[in-house]
């Protein structure tokens, strides 16, 4: 009866109501993807606090409002599934997670630390616990609702909000007349629509095709309006990704292929990689390359270099002002406004070491790969907008900081998309037992 009823869940048509789950989590949602300061000034006070437009001291607001969300998604779950709401975060989530929290007895900052890590726990069972409750096919309907909404807000916001486009007075002279909609920065608004036009673009080859492709073209053109060179770059490697994986992975053979073409890419990267090491390390060690990305990660290097067991403690390495402990390693000055390292892995094995490293990459890489490589032909179509996600999130940490980032838009997709990869997982194994079971 639990599988028929799992089944039927992932292969029901979206409903047009919403119930106390549904409500439960679209709020925590919307509290995630429109923020709690749409559009706000980037003013020297505010920059001085990072890119992020927070300074890591916390507000009453904030705190209040991911609470209250959490207890409402909390509530909605116990009442739903009881103390099997429980279950939701993985055991390894939950170990990286402690371990996030344990970093503060040796972090220079602990009170940042354990702010920040607090709000990560809530954050992180909120989207697990709000997938787990409402199942994959719903969860992936109310994110689309709420990133469609979002997108005709940032579409209608550049004629109608000045704030909405980066402005001059900028301390990055750069970002001036690049879109920015209701997000603090560019580079947060370009992620989200790619996001958005990943989400659409499968699910225009499911179902009404002209108006969801007209939202992820809607998508792709906010996108390249940001100039997020990152976002723009990796969006058409993650829908092929995602399309290649919905159709190969429905027979074996093609999945037995598909093995053997990675394994030639990857080769092929590795001999790029050796016949142009001289240019890229020329790149690395030029402090001015890549948008001044290169100067953070040679401090980075070097703080993990001098401290490679431990790190700096969770959230405590930039984005803390004059107390961060990048300032000891890139000598601008420039430094204390950022908000992350522009590589999530190196920022990683900065703040939270080799162990929570370990952690990560076996939470973050290995499991959802894992997840993905099975094979489940009935579920080839739901994982390839998952597969698509997951690809662009690997890649895009390389460039910037999104895993473990708080209440980062980027970093709440990835976590859905390991919350729904999970819930696929156990609705498989109740498929698998109900067809072992005796009639």
């Amino acid at each position: 009866m639990v599988v028929e009823a799992a089944t039927a869940q992932l292969s029901a048509p979206v409903r047009l109501t919403w119930n106390l789950a549904d409500c439960a989590f679209i709020c925590f949602l919307f509290l995630i993807f429109v923020t709690l300061e749409p559009f706000a000034t980037r003013d020297a006070l505010t920059l001085a606090g990072g890119e992020s437009g927070f300074s890591g001291a916390g507000d009453a607001l904030r705190q209040a409002a991911y609470l209250g969300s959490f207890l409402f998604v909390a509530f909605a779950a116990a009442r739903q599934n009881g103390f099997r709401a429980l279950l939701c975060v993985p055991p390894l989530l939950a170990a990286l997670l402690a371990w996030c929290a344990l970093s503060a007895t040796w972090s220079a900052a602990p009170d940042v630390v354990f702010r920040r890590a607090v709000l990560e726990i809530v954050i992180v069972v909120s989207a697990m616990m709000g997938v787990a409750t409402v199942g994959t096919e719903r969860s992936l309907a109310l994110l689309r609702f709420v990133l469609g909404t979002v997108l005709i807000i940032n579409w209608l916001s550049i004629p109608l909000v000045h704030n909405a486009i980066h402005l001059p007075g900028e301390t990055d002279p750069g970002l001036v007349g690049d879109w920015r909609g209701l997000y603090f920065h560019k580079n947060i608004a370009g992620s989200v629509s790619a996001i958005t036009a990943i989400l659409f673009f499968f699910q225009a080859l499911k179902s009404r095709p002209l108006l969801n492709g007209a939202f992820c073209l809607g998508a792709i053109g906010f996108t390249m309006m940001t100039v997020s060179k990152s976002s723009i770059g990796l969006l058409p490697v993650a829908i092929g990704a995602g399309t290649l994986y919905a159709w190969i992975w429905r027979r074996g053979i093609d999945r037995a292929i598909a093995f053997v073409v990675l394994l030639l890419m990857a080769l092929a990267v590795g001999i790029v990689l050796a016949t142009h090491q001289h240019a890229i390390l020329h790149a690395l060690n030029d402090p001015t390359e890549l948008t001044g990305r290169t100067a953070i990660w040679i401090g980075e290097i070097g703080f993990i270099r001098d401290h490679p067991l431990l790190g700096a403690g969770f959230g405590s390495f930039a984005d803390t002002g004059a107390a961060s402990l990048l300032h000891a390693y890139v000598a601008d000055k420039w430094v204390q406004n950022i908000s992350h390292g522009h590589n999530a892995y190196l920022q990683m094995l900065v703040t939270i070491g080799e162990p929570g490293f370990a952690l990560a990459m076996l939470v973050f890489v290995l499991a959802p790969a894992c997840a993905l490589w099975r094979f489940d032909p009935a579920q080839a179509g739901m994982k390839g907008v998952l597969a698509a996600i997951f690809v662009f999130m690997v890649l895009h940490n390389f460039l910037e900081s999104d895993f473990l980032e708080g209440d980062d838009p980027a970093w709440v997709s990835f976590l859905l998309m390991l919350a729904m990869l999970r819930d696929l997982d156990r609705t498989r194994l109740w498929r698998g037992r109900a067809t072992r079971s005796p009639r």
